[in-house]
């Protein structure tokens, strides 16, 4: 019998906490490959949870900035030199150089996993010059990479558009798994994911003033120190809590137990604005209605399940109104945690997995 295909995904994240690549690893595991990840160990990781598929983190003191791209690139180029594999995959551009070199010098099929459009993500887009390198990197490497996926059909639009390339639709959604909507007393609002610039916290805090009910962030970014500035300048210490990083099997607990779930984004970036985040079918999941973006991809899940509160009035007053409506009108809450039920079903990641597992297929018989 021939040995299973040996699938290698890298990464800049800590494996622990990216939810998407769990589901991912996992699938091809149970689909009979080989995998290993390989990300990053950061100076306060916590010891590595035991997964069904191998685990790597390179240790990375530098933790941002160019510097740490081009250690950790460097590091990831080294250690992939010595590794055997019969595939390799790039998630998202900050891994893709090595990848690339990586598959062209040992002749080894390579697959380009977007979870956004990063040039245009809001870390990039508001440093022209970084702009400009990253573009540069992406026009030398994505039009090689024939197979690949991404997270919504606005991004595969994007990428065919740009770049020629017909890239799969692997969402984000959530496992469908059985549930029990718990009685909901503390009615906290959730914010989970990465605590970023662009994320809308200088009108979701400032909002909290008027809203009658506590907001718990669950992770941490580039705009973690001044989401936490900004509570204490509008005096909302006590109604926002900050919990940093939390493990996907604990963040379960906090995303089913919450009221009202946060999914917000500044529209400065087009990878903002055409964006179908994971937190979004979190909250689906664990029928937790929402507060998001009125952008694309929001709005035609929505079209068919109505599911959140879309809002195009991002200023504090537009916020809080949203939100306080969500709270007090229990008629329009339940009808939203209905539907959530609905969508579940359709949207959930035993679903998005063929799609995945097919991209592996062709590549493997090409």
């Amino acid at each position: 019998m021939s040995s299973p295909k040996h699938i290698v995904l890298t990464v800049t994240s800590d494996p622990n906490y990216d939810q998407r690549m769990i589901r991912i690893c996992t699938s091809l595991h149970n689909a009979g490959y080989a995998v290993t990840i390989v990300g990053r160990e950061r100076p306060n990781s916590k010891p590595l949870t035991e997964r069904p598929y191998k685990q790597i983190r390179l240790k990375q003191r530098i933790d941002s900035g160019k510097l740490f791209y081009l250690t950790y690139n460097l590091k990831l180029l080294f250690f992939l030199l010595f590794k055997k594999m019969d595939a390799i995959c790039a998630i998202d551009l900050d891994t893709i150089l090595p990848v690339y070199a990586l598959s062209k010098l040992r002749g080894i099929p390579r697959v380009y996993d977007a979870h956004e459009l990063f040039c245009e993500i809001e870390e990039v887009v508001s440093r022209p010059k970084i702009q400009k390198m990253w573009y540069w990197i992406e026009r030398h490497t994505v039009p090689h990479f024939k197979y690949g996926y991404t997270v919504n059909k606005s991004y595969v639009d994007e990428y065919r558009r740009m770049y020629g390339v017909d890239y799969a639709i692997v969402r984000n959604a959530t496992v469908l798994k059985p549930l029990t909507i718990p009685a909901k007393d503390d009615k906290y609002i959730l914010y989970q994911g990465a605590v970023n610039k662009g994320r809308c916290f200088e009108q979701l805090i400032p909002a909290m003033k008027n809203v009658d009910a506590k907001l718990v962030i669950c992770g941490e970014g580039n705009f973690y120190e001044q989401a936490q500035e900004l509570a204490e300048l509008n005096n909302v210490q006590d109604k926002v809590l900050f919990k940093g990083y939390i493990p996907p099997e604990e963040l379960r607990n906090f995303t089913l137990h919450a009221y009202i779930g946060i999914t917000l984004f500044v529209a400065t970036s087009r990878s903002n604005e055409l964006s179908l985040a994971n937190r979004f079918f979190d909250y689906m999941h664990n029928a937790v209605p929402q507060l998001a973006m009125k952008y694309p991809e929001y709005e035609n899940i929505n079209h068919e399940y109505e599911i959140a509160t879309l809002v195009d009035d991002i200023t504090p007053a537009g916020i809080a109104a949203a939100l306080n409506k969500m709270l007090s009108d229990s008629v329009y809450y339940e009808r939203l945690q209905k539907n959530c039920l609905l969508a579940r079903e359709v949207y959930c990641w035993q679903e998005e997995e063929k799609r995945l597992i097919e991209v592996y297929k062709r590549l493997f018989n090409q």
